[in-house]
């Protein structure tokens, strides 16, 4: 399998889903002097290209079934074959078990929230829970991408939990996983593959998200302000917008959302940083 091909399978459009937290994470925890700890550095690498290769890899391989008819799926993001599958295993435990190395100076704090992220990763794709063909369960388990940020903060500050921005995080991640599904609805159920979006249909699934957002929304405005007010509606207008574009048109508006995360991810660690580092 080619450099090529494993880097098109872990979505360089999405590392900041996981790195853009870990960040987030650290800045808003350390100090300036923590921000040259060569630990730290180390396992801001393994959110890029290792982690994401895992995440999005056992989903490929997993998805194989669904992937094959979808034409996001082949157009859009990577396809992986059958017989790909064996080669892509060992990519995977290729890149990501020399980082287990780092586990050994790790606080526990952040420890633990690695240990989820592994395990929300592999079982929301893989048997036996298989979460992402468990509608609600599925939105559910999407809280792994906060535990990046959470492994980021607890490096530096195992001792502190801010339990709001730790929900209004885990709000987030469920809606973005909920919309994610959205454009998806016509091939899941073409496949036979229950999803939350195939359960509520399309207009309850953004209602759903509009809804997450919201709550995520007012849960940050103490601690960000005004930006909260940009961030939150942007979101809660990009649900209306899908809306009134019709599903026909939903995959146009989703090709939006990674840049809209993207964007939000830069603000968000450049506030933390104005507010904490002037």
């Amino acid at each position: 399998m080619s450099p090529q091909k494993l880097l098109h399978i872990s979505r360089p459009r999405f590392w900041m889903y996981l790195l853009g937290p870990f960040a987030v994470g650290a800045v808003a925890s350390g100090t300036q002097s923590d921000l040259g700890w060569p630990l730290l550095w180390l396992t801001a690498v393994y959110f890029t290209f290792p982690a994401n290769l895992l995440v999005y890899g056992v989903n490929d391989i997993f998805d194989y079934e669904t992937d094959k008819d979808n034409p996001k799926k082949v157009d859009y993001e990577a396809f992986v074959t059958k017989a790909e599958h064996p080669a892509l295993w060992r990519w995977i435990l290729i890149w990501n078990l020399p980082f287990l190395g780092l586990l050994f100076f790790l606080p526990w704090q952040s420890i633990v929230a690695i240990g989820l992220f592994l395990f929300l990763s592999l079982q929301y794709s893989s048997p036996p829970i298989r979460a992402k063909a468990r509608p609600f369960v599925d939105s559910a388990f999407n809280i792994l991408y906060i535990m990046p940020g959470l492994t980021g903060f607890w490096l530096l500050t195992p001792s502190e939990t801010l339990w709001p921005a730790i929900i209004a995080a885990g709000l987030w991640s469920m809606a973005m996983h909920s919309y994610s599904a959205v454009p998806d609805i016509e091939t899941d159920l073409k496949a036979n593959t229950p999803t939350i979006a195939t359960k509520l249909g399309f207009t309850t699934t953004l209602v759903y998200c509009f809804t997450l957002y919201t709550v995520a929304y007012l849960l940050m405005i103490p601690y960000l302000g005004d930006l909260a007010h940009i961030l939150g509606l942007t979101y809660l207008g990009l649900m209306v917008l899908t809306e009134l574009r019709g599903p026909a048109h939903s995959f146009a508006v989703y090709q939006l959302f990674p840049k809209v995360n993207t964007l939000t991810g830069f603000l968000l660690f450049w506030a933390i940083v104005w507010i904490r580092f002037r």
